[in-house]
């Protein structure tokens, strides 16, 4: 029985910024710091601008702002322990703040997948059946996928993180991250987590590996229909309006893949690799999806213009 065992016996869990650098953790700290403020800033514009201009107030937009939202929350949640890590050696995290963060954390990776899904059906509809756009990316449906992505991120986390708060931890309290994943947690655990093993795993395959797969097919689909046009010029128009959301795809699965590398066949590799690919993965996507929409969409170039010169 789980009671046998006191939870008392787990004081809060030590978290780690990069071992054996300790005293380069100030230096670390300064390009962390300039990137989560980047992040903010880029993240921050671009929901301001979206809300802000009345031509940015289109399905396309209103998925991005999602996105946008989703890197801006992931950051929030985990640039406190990691600042705090890295600047002041601060290094406990108490047991619910822990596992809160580990759920916010995963819940928003399949929201971020789950929208880069909704925006894959944005193009595909606006390129397959463009006459037919208006009347079916209408606002309320916008919404409801926006809903159900987040339900879809947000109850799928619920099953996996809930046992973490009755399991006992009587081993090692020391986590390998400056904030808290469920792996990295359940890893902790005195208590059977068989379920915690494969739940994941299964959860991976149903939202991370599907949703990759029908973003690809969609694109497949929407190839073949750009194929069809005629005219070059419009061809390429078409196509034009695909290139940011093709590359914020790729630099988040590409991380993603990265990242579940050098998990499985990585043993051998340094510590501070297996780290360092972690903190790419929670902060390239966030980095790069403004910096892809500002260079690729000429209306919220036209936008940053007008807000600049105002």
């Amino acid at each position: 029985m789980h009671t046998m065992w006191p939870n008392i016996s787990a004081g809060p869990f030590l978290l780690t910024g990069f071992p054996g650098l300790e005293a380069a953790h100030p230096w670390i700290s300064i390009p962390f710091f300039a990137i989560y403020i980047s992040v903010i800033l880029g993240n921050g514009t671009l929901l301001y601008l979206i809300k802000d201009d009345l031509k940015l107030h289109e399905p396309m937009y209103y998925f991005l702002a999602m996105l946008a939202g989703t890197d801006l929350t992931v950051t929030l949640t985990t640039m406190p322990t990691v600042m705090a890590v890295l600047w002041l050696n601060q290094r406990e995290i108490r047991h619910g703040a822990c596992f809160l963060q580990a759920y916010i954390i995963h819940s928003l990776s399949i929201v971020e997948s789950g929208i880069l899904l909704a925006m894959s059906y944005d193009r595909f509809v606006a390129i397959c059946t463009p006459l037919h756009y208006n009347s079916i990316l209408t606002n309320s449906r916008v919404i409801k996928i926006g809903l159900g992505v987040m339900l879809r991120g947000f109850l799928s986390l619920v099953p996996p993180i809930l046992p973490l708060f009755w399991f006992p931890y009587c081993r090692s309290h020391v986590l390998s991250h400056a904030f808290c994943l469920h792996q990295d947690v359940m890893k902790l655990a005195c208590a059977d987590i068989t379920f915690n093993r494969v739940y994941p795993v299964v959860l991976v395959a149903l939202t991370f590996f599907l949703d990759a797969l029908i973003i690809f097919f969609s694109y497949v689909l929407i190839l073949k229909t750009v194929m069809g046009i005629a005219s070059g010029e419009d061809r390429a128009k078409a196509l034009n309006t695909c290139i940011s959301h093709i590359s914020c795809v790729l630099v988040f699965y590409i991380t993603v893949i990265g990242l579940t590398f050098i998990h499985r066949f990585g043993k051998h590799a340094p510590r501070v690799v297996h780290i360092t690919m972690s903190y790419v993965y929670f902060l390239f996507p966030p980095f790069m999806n403004p910096i892809i929409y500002s260079i690729k969409t000429k209306q919220i170039q036209k936008s940053i213009l007008r807000l600049l010169s105002v």
